[in-house]
């Protein structure tokens, strides 16, 4: 029986220091306890960001890890670098600004131990814009393998914010590779399409700050044309057919150069749950 995984977080200077303490706290607060929190600094921080590690440092004593890059490179090379610090098999994903439930990694270390043949898992998110208690929208990932599969046809199979994963699988495919905004999606596809298993949780596992801002970053011209890059290496793959390519390109387009408010309805009526 597994009972020991690592938590992977990545910060940089952008974040709110009273962010990174809610994100951290919330993984202190878990009711199966992490022996190994590493924690990449992506970049130079701030005076009081650094305040914040310094503080939790004292706190978690060996627990916290802290990694420091001399440069932004972004979230997918700032996990990578991360990912090569976790002491253990299971590694938790937790981005700086969410809040976990208390029972979150509790909940899947079960799974991986009732489940072995599961390589990946996530559950439900709960989006929020300033108070954790106060939902704007569910998004609700399909269970099983065989649904994750279909659905990943579409979408992002998997809620990168909550995901808990076996590190060996992950590096066996590469790792996160440079992917615009769609690192995470990338992954799983490559993870799948090697065999590798997935399994979602049905019930909430975090609270996830949302908001405009993430709206805004899935506009444009440059991500409308990652996405479709990203589904032309599902149809070069095999993964999905040409009407599914065909299909995807022009909702995503759509969604990627609509209004940010015709998105943030979208995303919040149509796309979440």
């Amino acid at each position: 029986m597994v009972s020991k995984y690592s938590v992977l977080m990545s910060v940089y200077h952008k974040e709110k220091p009273e962010y990174l303490k809610q994100a951290i706290e919330s993984i202190q607060a878990q009711t199966l306890q992490t022996d190994d929190f590493v924690l990449v600094c992506d970049g130079p921080l701030n005076d009081a960001l650094d305040k914040v590690i310094a503080t939790k440092q004292q706190e978690m004593g060996t627990t916290l890890n802290v990694v420091r890059l001399a440069k932004n490179g972004g979230l997918g090379k700032a996990l990578n670098e991360g990912i090569k610090h976790c002491k253990n098999e299971l590694v938790a994903r937790m981005d700086s600004d969410d809040i976990a439930y208390p029972n979150r990694c509790e909940k899947q270390v079960a799974i991986f131990n009732v489940h072995p043949e599961v390589s990946v898992c996530s559950g439900i998110v709960e989006e929020f814009t300033t108070d954790p208690n106060t939902i704007d929208a569910r998004r609700v990932p399909p269970e099983t393998n065989a649904e994750i599969v279909e659905f990943a046809k579409k979408r992002n199979p998997f809620n990168h914010p909550c995901v808990m994963y076996k590190k060996f699988a992950v590096e066996a495919v590469g790792s996160y590779q440079d992917f615009y905004l769609l690192e995470d999606y990338y992954l799983w596809l490559r993870m799948l399409m090697a065999g590798y298993q997935g399994y979602n949780i049905q019930e909430s596992l975090l609270h996830m700050r949302a908001g405009s801002d993430m709206y805004l970053r899935r506009a444009g011209w440059k991500y409308a044309k990652t996405q479709a890059k990203l589904f032309e290496y599902m149809k070069e793959q095999g993964f999905i057919g040409n009407g599914q390519y065909i299909k995807s390109c022009v909702i995503r387009s759509g969604s990627a150069l609509a209004p940010n408010w015709l998105r943030k309805f979208m995303f919040e009526k149509v796309l979440r749950k």
